[in-house]
Parts: structure tokens; sequence; C-alpha cells
């Protein structure tokens, strides 16, 4: 059979050189004209972002220094407000078919759609005819930034979940923040603090309920499958997700933490951390510029990697970009080296030097500047150490909708002390419906 096939082409091969030496008007895949991906002629693009007002400055001086030295590309970037914003009006624009960026931000969890939707230009032949080094970033983002083995996307201002805590009480009390979540009950007696009617006087942790980006990992490192292999039913009315839940719930019960949720949670839990009245906190790895500045000089930041199960993954936030699929090809040539620009070396030590975000680039991180970023913000080794465990998030038609349930249901656990297994079995159950339904 395999003979036959070879012989199959090599006869429609040789049958196309005949008809395109005696026939010129004859076209093959062959004889078509590779695409160019060179800027040869001056033009004017767009770039959408979502960087607030606080960045702007920054975002001047990046994109000046840019349109300084190419002088074939001047780029105008457009501040489009938050990504649930960029993602409405990419969206409609894609359908619209016109108004489109040349390049645009999106929020991480959107790869999957965006691929599927065929709203992105897919970046892999720009990275092979152009020689882009892909593998200089972590295995875990690149693989975030794909969907069905193209590159899509490529990592941008990236962050991820991480445990800020107080370095100076650390040390004075000889605190370490567990590796592991077995280890946790025995680090939450000796970080809290309760008074004599058993009232917290210091939470060990602060665990955001608002957000389940945030309290995800650790069910996922305890191995319990929030989105079964069958795309329709979910684990976590399952043993594993039942005691981890369990043990939250005994946390609060006890004056360990407090499960932070509605109105103001998130503003909350970081002025609590400012005053000392929690040891630690769980969030984002891009706010650490902002905890730096609202500590000043009341203790030393430390920062740590969430504890480990059997897998000590994290997942990756923040943004990434994207060229428009429905762009003509001279934009998208522009974009493409626009976008190198913006990821490159030089830059992306830039914005995580102004903005918190995670230096991305292996080649970066082992550099000299490097070394000199970890010695101006040394509490960033804990991400450097795991940037290959930064995986990318669940991609589910009906993932917003399950996250929504998930904490809803996790807020009358913690907060009003419902019965665990009770609870878990009635999300799940609305949990599978919704998962049905979106496949």
């Amino acid at each position: 059979m395999k003979k036959m096939l070879l012989l199959t082409a090599a006869l429609l091969l040789v049958t196309g050189l005949v008809f395109a030496a005696g026939a010129s008007e004859t076209k093959t895949a062959s004889t078509a004209p590779a695409i160019s991906y060179e800027v040869t002629e001056p033009i004017t693009i767009e770039w959408w972002h979502a960087l607030e007002q606080q960045y702007w400055p920054l975002v001047d001086e990046i994109v000046g220094e840019f349109n300084a030295t190419n002088p074939l590309i001047t780029v105008e970037a457009k501040y489009i407000g938050n990504y649930a914003t960029v993602n409405e009006n990419l969206v409609a624009a894609h359908a619209a078919g016109s108004g489109l960026p040349a390049l645009t931000v999106a929020n991480t969890p959107y790869v999957a759609e965006y691929g599927k939707g065929g709203l992105t230009e897919d970046l892999t032949p720009y990275i092979k005819a152009t020689g882009y080094d892909i593998d200089d970033f972590g295995e875990g983002m690149i693989a975030a930034t794909s969907y069905e083995g193209k590159q899509v996307t490529l990592p941008f201002l990236i962050s991820t979940q991480v445990i800020y805590y107080n370095k100076t009480m650390a040390d004075k009390e000889g605190i370490t923040i567990p590796s592991q979540i077995t280890d946790m009950d025995a680090f939450m007696k000796k970080a809290s603090k309760l008074n004599s009617d058993g009232t917290t006087d210091r939470w060990a942790i602060i665990i955001p309920g608002w957000d389940q980006w945030y309290f995800e990992p650790m069910y996922l490192n305890s191995g319990v499958k929030i989105v079964n292999d069958d795309r329709v039913s979910t684990d976590l009315a399952g043993p594993i997700s039942a005691d981890l839940t369990k043990k939250f719930q005994n946390w609060v019960s006890q004056g360990y933490t407090y499960w932070a949720s509605g109105t103001s949670a998130s503003s909350n839990m970081r002025q609590n951390f400012v005053d000392q009245k929690t040891f630690s906190v769980i969030h984002t790895s891009s706010l650490y510029n902002l905890y730096k500045g609202l500590i000043g000089d009341k203790f030393e930041l430390g920062m740590a990697w969430l504890p480990a199960g059997k897998t000590k993954i994290s997942e990756i936030g923040g943004s990434v970009l994207l060229i428009p699929a429905k762009n003509d090809q001279k934009t998208k040539n522009a974009a493409w080296v626009f976008l190198q620009y913006l990821i490159g070396k030089d830059v992306n030590m830039k914005w995580a030097d102004g903005t918190g975000y995670i230096p991305t680039r292996n080649s970066v991180l082992s550099s000299e500047e490097g070394a000199q970023f970890l010695q101006r913000k040394p509490a960033f080794k804990a991400i450097f150490d795991n940037l290959d465990e930064i995986n990318p998030r669940i991609q589910h038609a009906g993932w917003n909708q399950l996250a929504t349930i998930w904490k809803s249901y996790l807020d009358q656990i913690m907060i009003e002390g419902a019965d665990v297994d009770t609870n878990l079995g009635m999300m799940a159950d609305e949990i599978n419906e919704v998962l049905a339904d979106s496949e």
C-alpha cells in the first residue's frame, strides 16, 4: 500500500512538472509564491491594550521607542478598557470584518475560544519564516498560548497565583510557607493568633473566594478533575474535593483564615495584609508593585509558590498578544514586527519592572539583567524557579457558568457553615447540567 501511495505521488509530481513546462498558464502548489512577511512600505497600525492609566507613560515610552527605530511602521496605542471590554470590541469587529486592530491583547482564558473561532492568525508560519525563538518561553507558556498545535497567540503580560507573606514576621517567628498541602494544618496553627475568647487577632492566610482562580490550583494539585475527561461532568463532589473543601471550612471555623468574598473583598484583603492582621494572602503576582507600594517600609514582602499536592502547577493569568486573522497581509506583517518588539528581551524586562508582571523569557531570567531584576525584586525567585509549572487555564464553553456555581456554593459552605457533602452534591448536579448543555 505504501509503495502504491509513493508511486501515485511520484506520478502526480511528474505530471505537474510536465504541465508546468508545457503550459505556463497552469499553476501548481509548488509554483505558488511564498508569503512574504517583510514590511516594504510605510504603514500605520493600531494596537489595542488594557493597561490602565497609571501605565500609560510606560506604554508611551515603549511605543515611542519602537516608532523611532522603525521608520516604515507607525504604531498608535489605544486603551480599550478591561479585558472583558477588549473581548467585546474584538468579537464585534471580527464579526463585522472591519475596525479590527493590527495587534491586540487578550486575557488568557480567551485563547482557545479565539483559536476555535478562527479569530486569530496562526503565528506558526511567521515563527518558522523569521526564525523566531519560541522555545525561549517556558513550556507552560507555549502551551497556554497555543490551540490544537497552532501558536495562535504569544505570551505578553503574564501573571500567576502566588502567596504574599510578611517576610519580616516570618523571619522573626520562624514561620515558612508550606510546600505541601498536607502541611497546611500545622502552618495554620502556627501562623495565626487567636484571642483568649477564640476570636482571631491575626489570620494565617486569607483565601480569595471572589474568584475561583485563586483557590483552584489546590484542587487541581490534589488530583481533582474540575472538568472530567468526558467534558460533560465534574469531580468537584468527589472524595478528594470534599476532603479539601472540609479542610478549608475547618480553617475558617477555627479562625485560622477567612474566605474573602463579596463587595470590596480584594481591597479589604489587601488592607488586612498591610495592617498585619494576616500573615499571608493568596493573590496574583501582577500586583507585586501595588503591594510593595502599600506596605512601604512597614515590613519586607515575601512571595511563595502555592503548596503542592500530587503536582505543583499554577495557572496562567494576565494577557497574550494576537493578530486578527481577517486583516490584510501588509497589516499582519507590520503587527508581527511590533509583536516581536513588545515581547523582546529588553522590552520584556521593562514591562516586568514597570508593571509587576512576570519576565517571560528564559534568556532574560538567566541573563545579567535577570540577576539584577532579582536583586531589585528578590521575591520573584519563587516564580523564576517554577516557570515551567505555569499551565493553561481550563477551557470549556461552560466554564464561566461552572465557576459562578462553584463560587456560590463555596460561599455558603465557608461563610454560612453549610454541610459540605450535601452542598457539593447539589452543586455537581447543576454543573453537570451546564457542562452537558455547553458541549
